[in-house]
């Protein structure tokens, strides 16, 4: 025991630095964690709100989804699938 207690005596002060800093990142981390766990809740409670209305949440996804996507990108991947969908008689 008495050994253990000379070691902490001994420690360099920048290990003791270092573990503060490395308990103040996984704190951060996890305090990151719960808020994004809160956001994702709220979501949750925006399209349920929205589905009570009647509105399609899935077709809201993929708004949302496309909202945050180039305009180009958006209108290539259009294109292609048109073409697909001729290929297949499904135009």
């Amino acid at each position: 025991m008495d050994d253990v207690m000379d070691m902490e005596e001994h420690k360099p002060t920048s290990y003791r630095v270092t573990a503060d800093e490395l308990r103040q990142f996984i704190e951060r981390f996890e305090r990151l964690d719960m808020e994004k766990k809160d956001l994702a809740d709220q979501q949750k409670e925006v399209m349920a709100e929205a589905k009570a209305r009647g509105y399609d949440t899935k077709v809201m996804r993929k708004v949302i989804a496309l909202r945050k996507r180039d305009s180009d990108d958006i209108a290539e991947e259009e294109a292609i699938l048109e073409m697909y969908k001729e290929a297949l008689g499904m135009a």
